[in-house]
């Protein structure tokens, strides 16, 4: 049952830090505080912060039991546990879901991290340098015209992560994990305190924080349970890669918690780190996107140190979404190595190379084929980019099955005995309480955001 070849973490600690590396990343940076702007203010971050707890925590837990329990790479974990209680292995569509779904997020992940290496060089090098705001705004839209700059940073950055995973799990990721932690914490201090001394700290704090629970509607509780599941990985079947190299004696439920209060932490201080910044200068917190590349390059632009700051910002962005690009990849590389017997850098250099063959598409969907509907024949896709069907189908419909499938695997069908192995290292009640929710809370979730997305 045991796969001996299967590599381990060195220390417990590397493995929280990897897990940690694997979810704090754009997504709670760039993605956390404009959907903050977007969706409410205070009334976005309470009911994302529940949701961490009560929805992602139990199934990053699952995820982790699931892998921990196989040591098998995601498409074949869930059929190894499954046999073990008497189950079909038809269940193992619960890492094929994840894999794939993961693969179209890196897809087009790797373009956004590609556009953040692209701004560290403009920001640096000063281009944006005395600019006015119509000229910040009109430089990105020129940017984005251009498919052969977007792409040469796109496969830039997929280089990086090739070399990175091609060292494997111990000289690859665990090292990018432990020089990364300590440098985005550090830019994002350094950061946060230029913004409190010199931002509207008053006007911005208030919009994030002042209670405003008239402000939760119902598309603002689906926006927060789906930036939860965005943050954490849920779903993704990163945490089935991760767990199947955890040694027993490491409680998954407290690495579950760490994530995820890491993950509240980082997106916290980047909510500080932004709208004092946005408030001092009149702009509008509810740009979305164009909050990063549009809005805050103009500040840069304006503010004394403008170009330092802001080198700094896309810096620290570029950290945030490296660990989490490998995090990404690594489930089609546990498969290829496994599976079909490959080395690691040749799996490393297959996943990354057909993720960016496909991440064409999405650096293509912001100039060339921006016209084109590849799914127009369907109403809900009848104005969506090849980009945006990517995100919206593995973000809105692959991972919430996936993460359905999980909850009612662990929750419903699996041995009692494999829980209490699995999540042997805490607390009678903790398992009980994980329990608990993966049965009842978590699915209800969900079937509420499947409803919601193909409605």
């Amino acid at each position: 049952m045991v796969n001996k070849d299967t590599p381990l973490w060195s220390s417990r600690f590397a493995f929280y830090l990897s897990a940690v590396g694997a979810s704090v990343g754009l997504g709670s940076i760039w993605r956390f505080p404009y959907l903050v702007g977007s969706s409410g203010g205070s009334a976005f971050i309470f009911v994302f912060v529940l949701a961490c707890l009560l929805i992602a925590t139990p199934l990053l837990a699952a995820e982790f039991a699931i892998g921990r329990k196989s040591r098998r790479s995601p498409p074949q974990a869930a059929g190894i546990v499954a046999q073990a209680s008497g189950l079909s292995t038809r269940w193992n569509a619960i890492g094929v879901l994840g894999t794939l779904a993961t693969f179209m997020i890196m897809s087009y992940y790797t373009v956004i991290a590609g556009w953040v290496l692209a701004y560290t060089w403009k920001v640096g090098a000063g281009a944006l340098a005395g600019l006015e705001r119509p000229e910040v705004a009109s430089l990105w839209r020129e940017f984005l015209s251009r498919p052969w700059e977007v792409g040469a940073w796109h496969l830039t950055f997929i280089v990086l992560v090739t070399f990175i995973s091609a060292r494997g799990v111990g000289r690859g990721i665990e090292t990018a994990n432990k020089i990364r932690a300590p440098a985005l914490l550090t830019l994002l201090l350094i950061l946060v305190v230029y913004s409190l001394a010199t931002g509207d700290v008053k006007n911005g704090l208030a919009f994030a924080f002042a209670p405003n629970f008239g402000a939760i509607t119902p598309q603002v509780v689906l926006a927060a349970i789906g930036q939860a599941f965005f943050a954490t990985g849920v779903g993704m079947a990163m945490m089935l890669a991760y767990g199947s190299y955890v040694e027993r004696g490491t409680s998954l439920l407290r690495c579950a918690l760490i994530i995820v209060g890491s993950i509240l932490l980082v997106s916290l201080l980047a909510t500080l780190m932004i709208f004092p910044l946005v408030f001092a200068y009149g702009m509008n917190p509810a740009q979305g996107t164009e909050l990063v590349f549009e809005v805050l390059p103009t500040l840069f632009a304006e503010m004394p140190g403008g170009r330092a700051i802001g080198t700094l910002f896309f810096l620290l962005l570029i950290f945030a979404a490296l660990t989490p690009s490998l995090a990404g990849i690594e489930p089609l590389v546990a498969w290829l190595e496994q599976r079909h017997g490959l080395s690691r850098p040749m799996a490393a250099v297959i996943a990354t190379g057909s993720s960016w063959i496909l991440g064409v598409g999405s650096v293509l969907s912001f100039n060339l084929w921006s016209g084109w509907r590849p799914l127009g024949a369907i109403p809900l896709f009848a104005h969506s980019t090849f980009f945006d069907v990517m995100d919206y189908v593995s973000s809105n419909v692959l991972l919430p099955i996936g993460a359905l499938l999980i909850s009612v695997f662990v929750g419903w069908r699996v041995s009692r005995s494999f829980v209490a192995e699995q999540l042997g290292e805490t607390t009678p009640l903790g398992r009980r309480i994980v329990v608990w929710l993966l049965r009842y809370v978590c699915p209800a979730a969900l079937a509420i955001i499947l409803a919601t997305a193909i409605a």
